[in-house]
């Protein structure tokens, strides 16, 4: 697991030491493994990982009677995704038992793979295919999947595999997941498979934590230029029919800001099962910037990201040549690295504009010119560091277009910079009223905000200040912890403890669990009062045995 996600999880695990953790994995490539794993702290009891990456075959054959289960099952599954949009898994929605079909299709199928083997090679087959290929051509099926041709039929049996891999894994059992206090899976979608089962199978509450919501991600990843129409709406059908289940047995959603909670409730959860919980950032890693005095080129606007698309850079570069009309003097500096290949063409395509709306500019007849738009990547001799970066702008800029929660204004605003922003994702929530924004695709907005802040010292130090203050207060590691510390508690104080903890010498541990985990009857139903954390016996409660599940996006 890399990314935010993992730096994410890597902290919590980290800060939660008073709990214990086993730690299990679904890797999408080969450089995830390659990599190798970071040292662990002593409270991560195991780990077990998990590629959804390889193509063997698991070698298991089923019989006659087995397949005819697997066709049953699975038939029910496809047949659920098939009938309509996302819209029906909604409440007041045309098909309210798709819900009910589809989960029991997909624990059919788990409990499938429990008892006879994986289901790599069944959900290969020819079989797999033709049960497709019977839904898409079932009168009521969605318009655009009776118009899926063979190579449609293909890609979207060969995607469903490799989505649906974890339920052939042998994690499920006593000495896995079932011996759990708790699931907590790192993001939502395919990566809260695993603790789905666990919650079908051992009754382990499932708490699942989205900084992206994995659904939004899947319709911005696969577009019309990347996918045929039948391919995107059968796609795009699975992937809400498993967030919706997965939001509808999860003990708590615990999304990241309000922009990824409103997909979520729009997708079905229960707005009574939500606790928006804010990624923590490593605070002190920009104090000596965020704390110092401003030592920033008052001219010069910053810009930090990964180098791609949806960053906008073009809309920006559009608005530095207005700010350039006011404010000659202006600089702009694009410190990032490009995204992959596309984001190597992007670049290109930057660098090639920047050089025709600013050509090089010399003081004089014998001098270099200059660009006021520079290029660079953190490591640079001027750009060592990221807190370098952002101490060297006085505003710091966002133009993006499409944006989840914006780590880097975070970053900005620890180093008590201005920023101006596009009202894209997050940004509102983040930003409160320490920043301006303006909305995206807009270079003559975003360059009127540009120049207000660079002719005004004063206001952007004013914002700067409450911008900082404001991260502090809400988007810092400790925060994070703590919350999570009392929803972990919160979680298990509604479910019954299962396993019996032992002292050192191997005997039961007096008082270990609960007492009103062994009470029958309504004091335990889902109706029992929450105990508040200020009670005497909170701070000796026996350790929550967490097993956070991890994957990396995308996969």
């Amino acid at each position: 697991m890399g990314g935010d996600a993992g730096l994410w999880c890597d902290r919590l695990v980290r800060g939660l030491e008073q709990h214990e953790f086993d730690i299990y994995a679904l890797s999408r490539d080969r450089r995830q493994e390659d990599d190798g794993w970071v040292p662990l702290p002593p409270q991560v009891g195991r780990v077990r990982t998990a590629p959804l990456w390889t193509s063997e075959d698991d070698g298991v054959a089923y019989g006659r009677r087995t397949r005819r289960r697997f066709t049953e099952y699975y038939g029910e599954l496809v047949g659920a995704i098939c009938a309509g949009t996302g819209a029906d898994v909604t409440p007041g929605g045309g098909a309210a038992d798709l819900p009910d079909r589809f989960g029991a299709a997909l624990y059919g199928l788990a409990e499938l793979a429990r008892e006879q083997g994986g289901l790599v090679g069944a959900l290969r087959s020819d079989a797999a295919v033709h049960t497709l290929e019977r839904a898409c051509r079932t009168p009521g099926a969605l318009r655009t999947a009776h118009e899926a041709r063979v190579p449609d039929l293909l890609t979207v049996t060969a995607h469903l595999e490799r989505a649906l891999r974890p339920l052939s894994l042998d994690w499920y059992g006593d000495d896995g997941l079932g011996a759990a206090d708790l699931c907590h899976a790192a993001a939502g979608g395919c990566a809260a498979l695993p603790g789905l089962l666990a919650r079908h199978f051992c009754d382990v509450p499932l708490l699942v934590t989205e900084y992206g919501v994995q659904l939004r991600s899947h319709y911005l990843t696969l577009g019309p230029d990347t996918a045929a129409p039948a391919v995107r709406a059968l796609l795009g059908a699975f992937h809400n029919r498993l967030a919706a289940e997965v939001y509808r047995r999860a003990e708590i959603l615990t999304p990241g800001n309000a922009h990824a909670r409103r997909w979520q409730e729009r997708c079905g959860a229960d707005r009574a099962r939500i606790r928006t919980v804010h990624p923590g950032m490593d605070a002190a890693r920009f104090a000596e910037v965020g704390e110092a005095p401003d030592r920033a080129d008052p001219d010069t606007l910053v810009w930090v990201g990964r180098v791609e698309p949806a960053k906008d850079l073009i809309s920006l570069l559009h608005a530095f040549a207005e700010v350039r009309k006011e404010e000659p003097k202006a600089r702009l500096r694009i410190v990032g690295a490009p995204s992959g290949p596309e984001g190597e063409a992007y670049l290109g395509h930057c660098r090639a504009l920047a050089a025709q709306l600013f050509p090089d500019e010399a003081e004089g007849a014998h001098a270099v010119g200059d660009n006021p738009v520079s290029f660079e990547e953190i490591g640079g001799p001027e750009a060592p560091t990221l807190p370098d970066v952002y101490a060297a702008g006085a505003v710091v800029v966002l133009s993006s277009v499409v944006e989840g929660f914006p780590i880097g204004l975070i970053e900005a605003m620890l180093c008590g910079r201005a920023t101006v922003s596009t009202d894209v994702g997050a940004v509102v929530e983040v930003i409160g009223g320490t920043g301006l924004v303006v909305p995206p695709r807009n270079p003559r907005a975003l360059a009127e905000a540009c120049v207000a802040l660079l002719r005004d010292s004063e206001r952007r130090e004013r914002l700067g200040a409450a911008a900082r203050a404001r991260a502090l207060e809400l988007f810092t590691v400790e925060q994070n912890i703590a919350a999570f510390h009392g929803i972990y508690l919160e979680i298990v104080s509604h479910c019954p403890v299962r396993r019996v903890v032992l002292d050192e010498g191997g005997a039961p541990l007096p008082f270990a669990t609960p007492a009103e985990s062994r009470v029958p009857g309504r004091w335990t139903g889902p109706t029992a009062r929450v105990l508040p954390r200020s009670v005497p016996g909170w701070a000796t409660a026996p350790p929550v045995r967490a097993t956070p599940l991890a994957v990396a996006e995308g996969a």
